[in-house]
Parts: structure tokens; sequence; C-alpha cells
């Protein structure tokens, strides 16, 4: 299945998994989890904040997702200064898009993928004024990544949803591969 274009018939949820971690970009949000985790954990400073935390995430992740999604893998090659701007996270985004197959395409790239944790990092550590918190944002937030990233591999998978949440995510995922397939 990692050829560029696989056959995929018939997968089971443990194929699923075996071919998921097979794959560089879930050992490294799950590294970065697992450090957050122990440094969180080690911090101490537990306050209610800590509890909100995640709620306050999951609340406004689907909106700055919308903003990456919109503003950065949805970037339309253009000139600026005379100088013609397409980051790669566009080029690769387009490329998943025209074929939405080619698994390698399906992870986040991993030429934008230290970056991303790295900008989350300073977040967490920078922007949010108690450090305990900002790591507490960090597990939320790296949580997030690997379910995101779990779950953008499956719908990109022949595993088919079992369940009404799955199956929500997989027509909408779907839906919009269809309704962007000719954005350029």
């Amino acid at each position: 299945m990692t050829q560029d274009r696989p056959t995929r018939r018939g997968m089971t949820l443990g194929d699923a998994v075996r071919e998921f971690w097979r794959h560089p970009s879930p050992w490294l949000i799950t590294a970065a989890l697992a450090i957050a985790v122990v440094a969180r954990v080690l911090a101490g400073d537990w306050q209610w904040t800590d509890a909100l935390m995640p709620f306050i995430v999951l609340a406004v992740f689907p909106f700055v997702e919308w903003m990456i999604h919109v503003f950065i893998l949805h970037w339309r090659p253009r000139r600026v200064a005379g100088v013609m701007v397409d980051p790669i996270l566009a080029r690769k985004h387009r490329a998943h898009h025209a074929d939405p197959k080619i698994t390698r395409l399906i992870f986040i790239p991993l030429e934008s993928l230290p970056g991303a944790l790295v900008a989350t990092l300073l977040i967490g550590l920078v922007l949010i004024p108690r450090t305990a918190l900002g790591l507490s944002f960090l597990v939320v937030i790296y949580a997030i990544g690997i379910v995101y990233e779990w779950s953008h591999f499956l719908v990109h998978t022949d595993y088919k949803p079992k369940t009404w949440f799955y199956k929500t995510m997989y027509r909408n995922h779907r839906l919009h591969h269809f309704k962007n397939e000719h954005y350029w």
C-alpha cells in the first residue's frame, strides 16, 4: 500500500492501523504528544483553567483549521513583488486533491510538520502566560493532531465507516474533495 497509487480493496481497520504507523508524521506527532504529557505532569500547578483548555481549543480549532485550509492549503500560485509564490504545502495539497489515493500525500508533509510543531510550541510557551497552562494547550493540540492525522488517513483508505461520527466525517471530507476537485 505504500506505493504511489495503491490498490486498496477490502481494507480492515487492522490493515489501516498497520499502514498508518508505517509513516513518519504519526510517530512525530505522537512523540511530541508524549513529551508534552510528561512535561505537563512534571510541571504540576494544576488549576481549573487546565480543565477548560480542551474545550477552548476544541471550540477554536474548527475556525483555525478552516483558515489554514482556505488561506494556506488552497493558496493559488501568484506573483508577489515579481516573485512567484507557491508554497510547498499548497502544492502538495493540490496534488492530494488531484489524486487523493496517493498515500504519502494524505499525511502532513514532513517539510512543514517541524514548523507546525514549533509554532504550537511557541504559542503554548510564549503566548500563554502560565507555563503549565501552555503545556496543557500542547497536550490538547498534539492529541487533536494525531486524531486528525488518523481520521484524514482513514477517510482516504478503502475502510468502510461503521459509526455515525465516522460516516459523517467520511461524507463531509469526500464532499470537500469533490467540491474542490477543479478549483484551479
